[in-house]
Formats: structure tokens, C-alpha cells, sequence
């Protein structure tokens, strides 16, 4: 065995955690069938699993696809009773196996304290229980929380509060007073509080910026992901509510509240003073315009613009919006205009032949 393998395998070993499948079960409200005391150390795709690891199947009526498996066990929906391998039967294999895979990654806090080439500022506040990366930046006053990892070239304005277990990625920027929860995770590129775009125009057309005195403020359990902006309050809050979880590349405006546990997509644009409630969904490169309201539940589709206020529980699509179902036969009948086009012209000069006839 070549050094480098060994010193892999011997890395491999300090890091993997082991778990019978009683376990893993007991967390997800499975139910077994087969050995209990089947060990996994991973979870993986069906196609790709191996040994020691576990899989899931998301439909019932796919079970074909278990026979080739090479996983130790599988999760599978509760309408599968049998199987070659051990099962762990559940109501919903996806949502398990996203429970399951993190329980497995999940690794104690390492802190490594705070680099040399960091940047500290004055009155800060910054336990042990902390990692702060090289060429990090941290303001004045700030208060940062336990087992705080903040990685290299991120960049943390005066006043900034962030709650216990929070990620701030390379190159994050929070800005002056901004507030993050706890087991908040900023991915790179992020950006929490540059100013809102708002201007005064005056009677020769030129733009005078309003000055963004506000802040962001993000609760706990939020995600943003890569190279996402949210612009603080012209007064006020900009709010970002627990649970959200932003994907990468989504701009939301000053004064927009984001409500409790709701998902938007890649390239979502949300304009000033706009609100969602819970749960809503927008789809990726969604616009939404400034100073309405989306209800709880709301489900918007992709590439759609919102430009009304929505009620509790609407589902629609397409600029400006219907609803799905109504924008779903609009867009099927859309490929089609050109026939239609044909048709009806041809109808036209049928009618006019009509006409003529008839008048002879």
C-alpha cells in the first residue's frame, strides 16, 4: 500500500461514525425489517451505494431497481414490505434519508481560535469556542457567538450581532448592524446589508440617493446560498424569517419581510418593501414587485412576475401571473399561435367569400 493511501484510510477511520441500523431508525420513525445490527457509515445514490452505506427508494413502484443495489440497507416507502437487503420502512424515504445523511456527517465543533492574519477590531466580543479564518475582517463591537466558524477574506461590519453555530463562508460580507440568529449558514460570495436602491429625482432628472439607515436582521435556521444580497432597510428592518432557505444568486430589496420557512430559487428578485408569508415558494428567476403581499403557502412557478397581492394558498405562473392551471392551457395554446394565426385568416377570407357570394 502506498503511503498516501494508508495515511487516507487511517484519516477515513478517525472520521467515519458507525450506526447500527436500530439507530438510525429510532431517528427517523422507521420501522425495520431484516438486521437491526447492520452498521452504515454513509448514505449514497441507489446506482452508486456500497457496502456499509445506505440508500433510499422514493416510490413504492420502482422496486425493480432494489435487486441491483450493492447498499447495506435501503430506505424505502411503507408499501414495501420485502427486500434482499435490510429495509427501513418510512412514510417519506426522501425527507429520511436528508435526516439520516446529516447524522451521519455531523463531526463536533473544531475551534481553531482566530488566525494571526485576522483583523480584529476594538470591544468585540468573541468567545473560545470560535474558528475566525485568515485575511477576516471583523469590525468594532461586534458580538459573535459560540462555536462560530467564520472562514477566510469574510468581512464583519461595526455592531454586527450572530447567534451560536452560525457558518460564514469565504468572502461574506455582513454590514454594520446587521443581526444574524443562531445555526445561521452564509454561503460564499454572500452579502447582508449593502445599502437599498432608492433615489429622489429632482427637477432636472438627476438622482439623489436616500440614505439606508436601517438593518437586516435574519432569524435562525436560515440558508442563503452563494453570491445572494439582501439590502438593508431604508428604516427599519429588512427581516428574513427562521427557516428560510435562499438558493444562490437572489436579490431581495430593502424593507422585503420573508416569512417563516419559505424556499426561493436561484435568480429571485424581490423589490422594495414586498412581503411573503410562511411557507411561500417561488420559483428560480421569479420577480416579485415592490409594496405587495404574497399569503401564506403562495407557490409562484419559475421566470413568472408577480405584480398583485396573492392570497393564502395561490398557486400561479407566468408575467403577469395566472393561475397555474389558467397559465398552464395559455402556455400549451402559445405554440400554437402561429396555426391559430393561419386559421383564422383563412376563416376571414372564407367569410368574405361568403359575403360576395351572397350579395350576388
Amino acid at each position: 500500500m502506498r503511503t498516501v493511501d494508508y495515511l487516507v484510510d487511517v484519516v477515513k477511520t478517525m472520521t467515519e461514525k458507525k450506526v447500527d441500523l436500530v439507530t438510525l431508525a429510532r431517528l427517523v420513525g422507521g420501522e425495520i425489517v431484516g438486521d437491526g445490527a447492520t452498521l452504515i457509515h454513509g448514505l449514497a445514490p441507489i446506482e452508486t451505494a456500497g457496502d456499509g452505506e445506505i440508500t433510499f427508494l422514493a416510490k413504492a413502484h420502482k422496486t425493480e431497481v432494489l435487486a441491483a443495489t450493492r447498499a447495506s440497507a435501503i430506505l424505502v416507502p411503507m408499501a414495501v414490505t420485502t427486500a434482499e437487503k435490510p429495509l427501513i420502512r418510512v412514510r417519506d424515504p426522501y425527507l429520511a434519508s436528508a435526516r439520516i445523511h446529516n447524522y451521519l456527517l455531523a463531526r463536533p465543533f473544531q475551534a481553531r481560535g482566530v488566525h494571526t492574519r485576522a483583523c480584529i477590531g476594538a470591544d468585540c466580543t468573541i468567545p473560545d469556542q470560535v474558528s475566525i479564518g485568515p485575511c477576516a475582517v471583523i469590525g468594532d463591537r461586534v458580538r459573535i457567538g459560540q462555536r462560530v466558524a467564520i472562514e477566510a477574506g469574510t468581512v464583519i461590519g461595526d455592531d454586527v450581532e450572530i447567534g451560536d453555530d452560525c457558518v460564514l463562508k469565504a468572502n461574506v460580507t455582513v454590514e454594520k448592524g446587521c443581526r444574524l440568529g443562531c445555526r445561521v449558514t452564509l454561503h460564499p460570495g454572500v452579502v447582508i446589508g449593502s445599502d437599498g436602491y432608492g433615489y429622489a429625482a429632482d427637477e432636472r432628472g438627476c438622482h439623489i440617493k436616500r440614505p439606508q439607515v436601517g438593518i437586516v436582521r435574519i432569524d435562525d435556521d436560515v440558508e442563503i446560498g452563494a453570491n445572494t444580497c439582501i439590502d438593508r432597510a431604508t428604516y427599519g428592518v429588512t427581516w428574513i424569517k427562521a427557516g428560510v432557505k435562499i438558493d444562490n444568486l437572489v436579490q431581495i430589496a430593502h424593507n422585503v419581510v420573508i416569512g417563516e420557512n419559505s424556499l426561493l430559487v436561484s435568480q429571485v428578485g424581490i423589490a422594495g418593501s414586498a412581503s411573503c408569508g410562511r411557507n411561500v415558494v417561488l420559483g428560480g428567476q421569479t420577480g416579485i414587485k415592490g409594496h405587495i403581499h404574497l399569503d401564506d403557502g403562495v407557490m409562484v412557478a419559475a421566470c413568472s412576475g408577480v405584480h398583485q397581492n396573492l392570497p393564502k394558498g395561490a398557486m400561479v405562473g407566468g408575467s403577469p401571473t395566472l393561475p397555474v392551471k389558467q397559465w398552464a392551457k395559455a402556455t400549451a395554446v402559445y405554440g400554437r399561435l402561429p396555426e391559430l394565426a393561419r386559421d383564422v385568416r383563412q376563416l376571414m377570407k372564407d367569410v368574405e367569400s361568403l359575403k360576395e357570394d351572397k350579395e350576388k
